[in-house]
């Protein structure tokens, strides 16, 4: 039997990395990987899944090329093995959306409900901060904003938004962001503050997009 020829080889990875891409679980951790390294005990906390589940789907990721792995002490810490697996993420999220009626359905029924509007570039709202004609909120949890975020972002995680309204000024044009592009927080936060009376609006993507566009981020401790 003749040995496959070197394109089917190709084609063999290139199926081992869309397989292992095939679970939902699995983009979720991609989604958390996307805010920053993390270890295992982490993003099983972070996802509600047991330690055993999260270093299963972690390995086949690494073994895929999708994750990398990194001792620090008694952690193994992972992180997404650069930009190329984010545009791999966001090809399928393109495809989906084009071609599939039930990811039509659920973003015209939730997120077009709560925001249809056109989202802020990121050129945009670099230009606005150097304007000082915005606040930017990072709605995403304490933790993942410590990891990093866009210089002069205020963290306000969607459950502490209502009790700190008042900070921010009714007469400030309002940027929120969070994980990525489906992400609810962003979605949820924009609603409520139109509700308000506060002009807002999304970032287009979310904070990995912001990191692999070469972006300027800052870190804060958690």
């Amino acid at each position: 039997m003749a040995p496959p020829s070197p394109k089917f080889a190709l084609f063999e990875q290139f199926a081992l990395v869309a397989r292992t891409l095939g679970h939902p679980q699995r983009l979720e951790i991609l989604e958390q990987l996307g805010q920053g390294p993390r270890s295992v005990d982490r993003l099983a906390d972070k996802l509600g899944l047991p330690i055993a589940n999260a270093s299963q789907h972690l390995q086949a990721m690494r073994r895929a090329g999708l994750v990398t792995a990194e001792r620090q002490g008694k952690f193994v810490i992972y992180a997404m093995a650069g930009r190329a697996v984010l545009e791999a993420v966001g090809a399928l999220q393109k495809v989906a959306k084009s071609n599939l009626t039930e990811v039509d359905r659920v973003v015209r029924g939730y997120f077009d409900a709560r925001d249809s509007l056109e989202p802020v570039s990121r050129a945009q709202l670099q230009a606005r901060i150097a304007d000082g004609l915005v606040t930017v909120l990072d709605v995403r949890p304490a933790d993942e904003y410590a990891l990093g975020h866009v210089p002069g972002a205020i963290n306000v995680p969607l459950d502490e938004l209502d009790v700190r309204l008042a900070s921010i000024g009714p007469d400030r044009q309002v940027v929120a962001y969070c994980r990525g592009p489906y992400c609810v927080l962003s979605f949820e936060a924009v609603a409520r503050l139109r509700e308000k009376g506060i002009a807002a609006q999304r970032l287009e993507g979310g904070m990995p997009e912001w990191i692999a566009a070469g972006l300027p981020t800052e870190v804060s401790a958690p």
